[in-house]
Formats: C-alpha cells, sequence, structure tokens
C-alpha cells in the first residue's frame, strides 16, 4: 500500500478504522487503494465524494480516453471531474483547452485538496477542505465566500490572478497553458431543486436570511454549499 502523504513515512493502519482505511466505495474502481493519513482525512474525502455525487459533473470512473472524447466536441474551458486511474490520487480534473484534454491530478492530504504545485515556482498552491471548493476557486466563483468560512484554507495563494480568479499554468509539451475552467459537463439534466440550490449559493442567500429558512429547507442548502 501506499503512503496517504508525499515524502512522509507510512501511517500505521491501525489507527484508522479498517473499513476506512481505503475508498472501496460504488463510485471508485477497486484499484485505488491510497490510504487515509487519518480519520480526519477519511471524513473529508469521503464529504468531498458525496458533494461530487450531487454536482452533476462527476464521470466516476471514466478513463483519460473517455474523457478526452467527451470533451474533444466541447468548447474551450469545458470540463468534467472523474475518478483518478493513479492509485496515488483519488480524482483527475479533465478540461478541454485550445491544445486538447489535459488532465490534472486533484493531490489529497489531510490540510485539503491541492493541483499539482507549479515546479517552477516556489508558490504553495492554494487547499481546500472540498474539491468543488477548488473547482469554484479556479472559476473565479465564491472565492470570498470560501474565504470567510475557511479562513486559512481558503487564503491568499500568492498566485498571479487575472479576472478575479487564480491563474494556475499547465505544463505541457514545454509550453504553459493558463487554466480556464467555464461550464462544467454535465452527466445528466439536474433536477430543478439543485438548480435553484445551486444559483441560491452563487448569489448568496447570507446567513441572517439562511437561519429564517425551515430546518429541512437549510439542511437541502447545506447539503450541497458550491455556486456551480
Amino acid at each position: 500500500m501506499l503512503a496517504g502523504g508525499h515524502g512522509r513515512s507510512p501511517l500505521a493502519m491501525s489507527s484508522v478504522p479498517p473499513t476506512q482505511g481505503r475508498v472501496q466505495g460504488s463510485n471508485f474502481t477497486p484499484h485505488h487503494y491510497k490510504p487515509f493519513s487519518s480519520h480526519a482525512h477519511y471524513q473529508q474525502v469521503m464529504r468531498s465524494l458525496h458533494k461530487l455525487q450531487e454536482s452533476g459533473f462527476y464521470w466516476g470512473a471514466v478513463g483519460g480516453r473517455e474523457a478526452s472524447t467527451l470533451l474533444c466536441p466541447e468548447p474551450p474551458g469545458t470540463f468534467l471531474i472523474r475518478d483518478s486511474s493513479d492509485h496515488h490520487h483519488f480524482f483527475t480534473l479533465s478540461v478541454q483547452t485550445p491544445r486538447g484534454t489535459k488532465n490534472l491530478r486533484i493531490h489529497s492530504e489531510e490540510s485539503g485538496f491541492f493541483l499539482q504545485p507549479d515546479p517552477q515556482s516556489t508558490q504553495v498552491p492554494p487547499q481546500f477542505d472540498c474539491v468543488l471548493k477548488l473547482i469554484a476557486h479556479y472559476m473565479g466563483k465564491g472565492l470570498e465566500t470560501v474565504r470567510n468560512k475557511e479562513g486559512a484554507c481558503g487564503g491568499n495563494s500568492g498566485q498571479p490572478e487575472m479576472k478575479g480568479r487564480s491563474v494556475y499554468l499547465i505544463h505541457t509539451g514545454g509550453e504553459r497553458i493558463p487554466l480556464e475552467l467555464l461550464r462544467p459537463l454535465s452527466t445528466s439534466l439536474s433536477s430543478l431543486q439543485h438548480m435553484c440550490r445551486r444559483t441560491l449559493n452563487n448569489q448568496g442567500l447570507g446567513s441572517e436570511r439562511a437561519q429564517q429558512l425551515p430546518h429541512t429547507l437549510r439542511d437541502f442548502l447545506d447539503e450541497y454549499d458550491a455556486p456551480i
């Protein structure tokens, strides 16, 4: 089995319940054996998985070639989230660019989810407790909301910014292509309830107004708090 951290010594699996030492659910392919560094790490990944399943653009066990086939007819900036075929990682971001489809592994540590650090930069990439917050950050959506809720987790990345979003450079074939996330590729048509929830998240309901809602409606909104 592989260590949960990069360059760290393996965590004794006795500290993590046996059923939570790996992801082997119906939405992960059997070759995913990346251990969790702690029970908190396990909970973080599973919460993120649940929200991805609600998002409508999580494609599960789709391979790189199939992702490229799906995205090829779409305009640049179209993207999807899928299971990573690399057992060091849980998720991969596949995005259509002017140079074709590019696949970016989403790293997962107890400190959060983040994209591969730029080898030519000393800046540390921003980390988020949810994959959807990571996506929203690079789309330029809900940045202040993420920062207010998570504090340092969604704080200043130290990365260049353009049009309100952080610029992440994809290194490919000797080129550096700016990552542009504009529109997710949906697996199916979203329900009316989910579209309304997403619209409220995008516009911002406000804590005071949210407290005035019935508990069942508040719980429904809390289950998916992303603007995408």
